[in-house]
């Protein structure tokens, strides 16, 4: 089974994608985590994104489609995949669909996380406390926001036509969510 877990910035996508792979042994794709590995180990691919990424903007279709790309075979083999973070633009979500297409499979399902702005800003700021990461700076935070209301918002109406999207409050704790989504897979 192949799913999206879909919402702006600091909805929970990662941590219920973590919870997923532990639960159902699926692959998770990350294209933040894959993009942010690549910038620390130093590679060409990361120093060509960390300014990008520091200034909370999205990184190139191409790069991200070719990140996916190379870890498809992996989630083949563990039986699904765990979309988080991306598709991020209609472009992206056709070039995933196509890229399934051609190794026989798709996208079953598109698990959107509802979370309120303020809510939001508070987890990045926990998170940012937490974990040092580079890009959870309050500016980077509201970059990454519009980005995500102005690119990625738009790929609501692209999925709730295709009866994939499935609507699960993310507000409540990890395991109230973890069983909304559990809940939202069950769907047909």
């Amino acid at each position: 089974m192949n799913i999206i877990l879909f919402g702006p910035p600091g909805c929970g996508k990662g941590t219920q994608s973590k919870r997923l792979v532990s639960e159902r042994g699926w692959v998770q794709l990350s294209t933040g985590d894959m993009l942010r590995e690549a910038r620390a180990a130093g590679t060409e691919l990361g120093q060509r994104v960390s300014a990008i990424m520091d200034a909370g903007n999205l990184v190139s279709d191409e790069i991200v489609i070719e990140l996916i790309e190379e870890r498809l075979p992996e989630a083949e083999a563990a039986g699904g995949a765990i979309f988080d973070g991306f598709p991020r633009t209609v472009a992206q979500a056709e070039a995933l669909d196509a890229a399934l297409a051609k190794r026989g499979s798709k996208v079953d399902a598109v698990v959107r996380l509802l979370v309120d702005d303020k809510e939001l800003v508070a987890r990045m700021e926990k998170r940012a406390a937490e974990e040092g990461r580079a890009d959870d700076n309050i500016d980077a935070f509201k970059v990454r926001l519009k980005n995500y209301q102005d690119q990625t918002a738009p790929l609501i109406p692209f999925y709730a036509q295709s009866g994939k999207m499935r609507e699960v409050p993310g507000m409540g704790s990890m395991d109230e969510v973890a069983a909304g989504i559990a809940a939202a897979l069950e769907e047909k």
